[in-house]
């Protein structure tokens, strides 16, 4: 009777215990693991020769995704970013693609850089749904498709290219330009619309010649430059193969103004240049941080965390994210507080109106493009980057 007794009682007490952890409250989680995951996928290019601005532009978007990771977990989600290199190649920004569709947990692309690369791939996002918001594609094919996920910040091309033109003949006084592209979706878009502001400007151009992706030596086109004597060059394309272009033109004799677009915004150029970046103008869609407070407060944390200083692009990166996070947000709340389908992410995108970022408010028209793009006009007037600022077009 007392082994029996002693028996119940023990039982009894394993019963109360059971029920004193069964009656509190279930135990707090850390580090949101349990919390449902929502991944923002980057797509830039991290190697080869355009890495330099597909670096910042990532770095820029992590920042913004930290910035914003506690906020989310009060929502009651984990935020991840997912970095796809691109490599500057429209097959392998397809290939990349293809891997976030299947991914049902990614949820947005912050990306990409070059125009050429986001044409083919943004098919497959639209395919899935999952809306694309680019901080620096300016060719007007981007969102002239009328792609209901295809969005971007930055002004277009053929606000970029006649306002360009505008300065090199009515300020810089070009009456005889020659044109240089590089055959991209992009570089070539951009030399045309340059083209066509000058000519409508009244500049007669001398020269439109191609050069081709990783090309080392422009021997053959600088000379006919030389033998044209125009009075400014325009090259349309990216800062590797543009800071070569540049360094190599002055090496032969060919002093006056150099101008391009916002693929020769990065100190990269400068670096590849050197001295012979004097005298270079470039269009770009991004202004200068330090020109804004939240602008210098931003560059201050950036380089403390990254150890580098910021670039033009890392606050886009930066601003982009935001204007994603933003749409994603707007999208939890709009279906009680729940987990969102990619398409009610894709239309809270879409449907993002006065976003307020560090360098530029944002507010989506019907096909993507941000109503508040600008265009602004830099010049090295030394080897140093940031070049100075000349002045903004509206978009």
């Amino acid at each position: 009777m007392k082994v029996k007794k002693s028996l119940a009682l023990l039982l009894a007490g394993v019963l109360v215990v059971g029920m004193l952890v069964g009656c509190g409250s279930k135990p707090k989680t850390t580090g949101g693991k349990d919390l449902p995951i929502i991944k923002i996928a980057t797509q830039t290019p991290l190697s080869g020769g355009s890495a330099a601005i597909g670096e910042v532009i990532k770095l820029g978007a992590q920042l913004a995704l930290d910035d914003q990771k506690e906020k989310f977990k009060e929502l009651g989600f984990e935020l991840q970013l997912v970095p796809f290199d691109d490599q500057a190649d429209p097959k392998k920004g397809v290939a990349n693609a293809q891997l976030i569709g299947a991914d049902k947990s990614i949820f947005a692309v912050v990306g990409h850089f070059n125009s050429g690369v986001a044409i083919p791939s943004s098919e497959v996002y639209e395919k899935y749904s999952i809306p694309m918001v680019s901080p620096a594609n300016s060719a007007t094919e981007v969102t002239d498709r009328g792609l209901k996920t295809v969005n971007r910040i930055v002004a277009r091309d053929d606000s970029q290219g006649p306002a360009g033109a505008d300065y090199a003949v009515n300020t810089l006084k070009a009456k005889k330009i020659f044109i240089v592209q590089d055959k991209t979706a992009y570089g070539t878009g951009l030399a045309k619309a340059f083209e066509k502001g000058a000519e409508d400007a009244g500049a007669e151009i001398l020269g439109f010649e191609g050069i081709t992706l990783g090309e080392k030596d422009f021997n053959g086109v600088l000379n006919q430059i030389l033998s044209k004597k125009p009075d400014l060059v325009y090259f349309g394309g990216i800062y590797a193969e543009g800071g070569l272009l540049i360094k190599q033109a002055r090496e032969k004799g060919i002093d006056i103004p150099i101008m391009g677009g916002d693929g020769l915004d990065s100190s990269t150029l400068v670096e590849i240049a050197g001295d012979a970046i004097k005298n270079t103008y470039i269009t770009t869609l991004a202004g200068d941080p330090a020109e804004s407070e939240a602008g210098k407060e931003f560059m201050e944390r950036y380089k403390e965390i990254n150890n580098r200083d910021a670039e033009a692009y890392s606050v886009y990166g930066y601003d982009t994210m935001g204007v994603v996070l933003k749409g994603i947000e707007n999208a939890i709340t709009a279906n009680n507080n729940k987990l969102p389908t990619r398409e009610q992410v894709r239309d809270a995108v879409r449907g993002i109106k006065d976003y307020q970022g560090v360098l530029t408010t944002v507010s989506f028209d019907d096909i993507g493009d941000n109503k508040y793009a600008k265009v602004f006009i830099f010049n090295y007037k030394e080897a140093s980057y940031p070049p100075q600022l000349e002045g903004e077009v509206e978009n």
